[in-house]
């Protein structure tokens, strides 16, 4: 964007309201790019009054949407899958410019899921929202005359949808709520991330495009906690999606409890990965390794609390340590790059800190734990470190940059009971050879999840938390369920 986009008020500078890009009455704030720590572009500052008239365009045109046939609504999102499709490689270079991520998590994870959600949700729209009761015999009594009594329990929308999302997937996240939040006849007001709402607004004219009608889709960025806070509280809202930390989303709770507000929540995570002396050791590297690469462990589902069976341990620290020190961090464009920059210099010192609290606490530092790449950026290397234990803040504490604790356990018990032992419950792992092991062991762990010998996921289980790590259950169907209530209608036979 040009200098002169700050001050023309150029779509790309503008908030996104009631199908009408309004200029900023907070002025404007700048993206930095975490590779090269330049300037992306600036990005609009709302004001709370903003914030509120989104509120108010997004309940005007909820009756309408509400009431629009389903394959009409699937048919928007259709079409807004279509244009994130054309305009695929220009979305993936501000993905990757906002966020930092590699070229191939940039077009694949973020835009390529990103349209592939607005691909399921579209299908997702025409799903059935009638669910048969079993009719029920009633004697006469003083609600009235005997008889038999049938039900049939009907999924609703919402409402209006506050969608606050994450920062370490601009296409992705904001998609996974949005788009099925549409699909049920909802309209929503988004509140990007502050380190990159710019991507959210190329979404919003992706749909506006596709045949949102004005109000339906309200976009309203700011780094200013103001601007958040003012789109959970407005009077007008009915629900609260949430991805990001478990403090935040506790402040989240307490307001939406004082509207009697829903709300989805999709917090933090420490993943246990358990790892038993039996396991595939290649697979369990591979797949715990992730953590070092996969976002530059910026990512709540990442097995980055490892817990090894005694037989194996030295065993798996070693290959742990082989992986990450062959994994090449720099600039995210490079194709050979496989770990790029955490999103911004604050959070780059905060993982910093975990490292030298890690040291001070006792844990072995394996590899990593200095500043590498280029001399601009905010990079962090792969940290490993080993003979942790489950008291350690570096350990218990949820990190999120690219860094694993490896924690030894002797028995099946003693695993399980150190994979429980957390505030956090949302994706946990399980490596075994004796599969029926894997099952049971999976049975016992207090979490949302539980991958067995692998990391992969099927995207149309349902995904959330138990403990601190969220509320609620989205994913395939399941989101559609998450963005609608239930309405009884009964009637004699």
């Amino acid at each position: 964007m040009s200098k002169d986009a700050r001050t023309t008020g150029t779509a790309e500078a503008r908030l996104f309201i009631g199908g009408e890009w309004v200029e900023p009455e907070g002025g404007y704030y700048d993206v930095i790019n975490p590779a090269t720590e330049e300037v992306v572009a600036p990005a609009p500052e709302a004001s709370p009054a903003q914030v509120a008239a989104a509120v108010d365009a997004a309940r005007d045109a909820f009756d309408g949407w509400s009431r629009t046939a389903p394959e009409e609504r699937a048919a928007v999102l259709d079409r807004a899958a279509r244009v994130i499709r054309r305009e695929f490689a220009g979305y993936a270079e501000l993905a990757q410019a906002e966020s930092g991520a590699t070229t191939g998590t940039a077009r694949a994870l973020q835009v390529g899921v990103s349209a592939a959600r607005f691909e399921r949700y579209a299908r997702g729209a025409l799903e059935p929202v009638e669910t048969a009761v079993p009719p029920q015999i009633n004697a006469a009594g003083p609600m009235g005359g005997g008889g038999v009594f049938g039900a049939v329990a009907v999924r609703r929308p919402v409402g209006v949808v506050t969608c606050i999302t994450s920062y370490n997937n601009p296409w992705a996240n904001p998609a996974g709520k949005v788009a099925p939040a549409l699909a049920m006849g909802n309209t929503v007001v988004v509140k990007p991330a502050p380190q990159d709402p710019l991507s959210v607004y190329r979404m919003a004219e992706a749909l506006a495009e596709a045949g949102a009608p004005p109000g339906v889709v309200n976009v309203v960025s700011g780094a200013r906690p103001e601007v958040g806070e003012a789109a959970v509280a407005a009077e007008g809202v009915d629900m609260v999606s949430f991805t990001g930390s478990t403090a935040v989303g506790r402040r989240i709770a307490e307001e939406c409890g004082r509207g009697m507000k829903r709300q989805l929540m999709e917090l933090g995570g420490k993943g246990a990965a358990l790892v038993f002396d039996d396991a595939d050791l290649a697979s369990a590297v591979s797949g715990i390794g992730t953590t070092f690469s996969f976002y530059s462990g910026q990512i709540c589902t990442a097995p980055t609390r490892v817990l090894a069976q005694r037989g194996i341990y030295e065993r798996l620290v070693a290959g742990l340590a082989r992986y990450a020190q062959q994994l090449t961090v720099g600039d995210p464009r490079d194709p050979a790059t496989v770990v790029g920059p955490v999103i911004s210099a604050a959070h780059r010192d905060r993982i910093e800190a975990y490292t030298a609290l890690a040291v001070k606490e006792g844990a072995r530092l394996v590899t990593g734990g200095e500043r590498p790449g280029p001399e601009r950026g905010f990079y962090v290397a792969p940290t490993l470190f080993a003979d942790c234990t489950n008291a350690m803040r570096a350990v218990r504490e949820e990190v999120f940059g690219p860094v694993v604790t490896v924690v030894p356990f002797d028995d099946e018990e003693e695993g399980i009971a150190l994979a429980n032992d957390s505030d956090y419950g949302l994706l946990d792992y399980v490596w075994s050879g004796d599969v029926a092991r894997a099952f049971r062991v999976a049975g016992r762990l207090r979490a949302g999840g539980v991958g067995v010998n692998t990391v992969g996921r099927n995207m149309e289980a349902p995904f959330g938390g138990f403990k601190r790590s969220g509320v609620g259950r989205d994913v395939g169907s399941y989101a559609l369920h998450a963005y609608s209530e239930l309405q009884a209608i009964v009637w004699p036979g």
